[in-house]
């Protein structure tokens, strides 16, 4: 049955000349179709959320945005375009401004700016004040989240190009492409930026390193290889932003491997075989993931062997994990965050938001997590 679907998608993909799947509309699972998302059992709490405020930036809309954070605020917004600031404190509104534009990806923030994507390729920066600064049109749809470094506002668009532009107004400075299969996953996989280095995954399982200051290859290394005898089975993309530390980069492929790699060369130290379309954490000697079926896994960094697995959120499309000292976090799409033990995967506790799917993953705030929904939902949240 899975197969008569996949080959039926590859047709309609044929005859309306796209040439991307959707993992997140459930194209690609590999359950049977009869089988239902995992039912969460009881369990004995160790520790307790608890709300320290929230607040709403509006419907994100068919994409995963993201929240920025700075010293004083935090950014949001919606998929119509309404850029929201709230207090870090206190969650209370401080500005609301419209961008007129349909949002695929934002918001990021850096050196004064906050940026935000559309589906037509327009990159938009504003003022922390929610001033407009500038605007500019990449090549393609815009579906990762612009980072800033060194004067650089970094674009990743759907086309699988990388752009610099300048922080000042925007102006175009490099432009990085490669080649694409003629078949890949659609994902909001943008860059992560590390010491001046960018480093990206691509369809096909490539990752690279590129300059920051002019866009340049450094060095690329295989993450995974296409097998399979169909354009479905042999996608093997890399969908989500690799994980970096001063030594390593770790990156993961959906049907294929999570491998890592020395940082300043690319020598591949480990990979073994994952699936995941969410991503990776990576924190002290343990990488945390979600793989393509909700299990949450953490593996020793060094060397890639499991050190514990969940598999209580089978098809509960997990999120990818955030990990702190004494959790880890992940939400899932019933709008559930779970706290998770980092020294053997139990649950330690629970707590339900709006209702609606959370499908970016929680990130760092004040010792807590700040968590969002797809209906619009931001939460300030502590782990105790």
């Amino acid at each position: 049955m899975i197969m008569r679907r996949l080959q039926l998608l590859l047709v309609l993909l044929a005859l309306s000349g796209c040439g991307t799947v959707d993992t997140v509309k459930g194209w690609m699972a590999s359950e049977p179709e009869d089988q239902k998302p995992a039912s969460l059992s009881e369990f004995s709490e160790t520790a307790k959320f608890t709300e320290r405020w929230h607040g709403n930036f509006g419907d994100s809309g068919a994409n995963p945005l993201h929240a920025a954070l700075t010293a004083d605020a935090v950014y949001g917004v919606s998929g119509k375009g309404t850029l929201t600031r709230l207090d870090r404190a206190t969650g209370r509104q401080v500005w609301s401004v419209e961008s007129n534009v349909t949002v695929s990806a934002g918001v990021g923030s850096g050196e004064g700016l906050l940026l935000i994507g559309s589906d037509k390729g327009q990159v938009q920066a504003f003022g922390e004040d929610g001033r407009p600064r500038w605007k500019r049109t990449v090549s393609s749809e815009v579906l990762g989240v612009p980072q800033v470094s060194e004067g650089v506002v970094i674009v990743r668009s759907g086309d699988g190009h990388i752009t610099g532009l300048s922080v000042t107004d925007g102006r175009r400075l490099w432009v990085y492409e490669r080649s694409t299969p003629a078949l890949v996953v659609r994902s909001h996989a943008g860059v992560t930026v590390r010491r001046d280095v960018i480093y990206a995954g691509f369809a096909g399982g490539k990752l690279v390193a590129i300059k920051v200051a002019d866009g340049s290859l450094l060095w690329e290394s295989s993450v995974s290889q296409p097998r399979g005898n169909t354009e479905l089975e042999r996608i093997s993309d890399i969908t989500s932003n690799p994980e970096v530390n001063d030594a390593q980069v770790c990156a993961i492929a959906f049907q294929g491997n999570l491998a890592c790699f020395e940082a300043s060369q690319g020598s591949p130290v480990w990979n073994r075989e994952i699936s995941s379309d969410k991503g990776l954490r990576m924190f002290r000697k343990h990488l945390y993931l979600s793989d393509a079926k909700g299990v949450v896994m953490a593996l020793d960094k060094d060397s890639g062997s499991t050190v514990w697995k969940n598999e209580q959120l089978l098809l509960r499309n997990t999120t990818a994990p955030y990990a702190q000292e004494g959790f880890v976090v992940v939400g899932d799409y019933e709008g559930i965050l779970h706290a998770l033990s980092p020294e053997d995967g139990r649950f330690i506790a629970r707590i339900k938001l709006d209702g609606s799917a959370i499908s970016a993953a929680p990130v760092e705030m004040d010792g807590g997590v700040l968590a969002q929904t797809r209906g619009g939902g931001v939460y300030s949240l502590s782990v105790k």
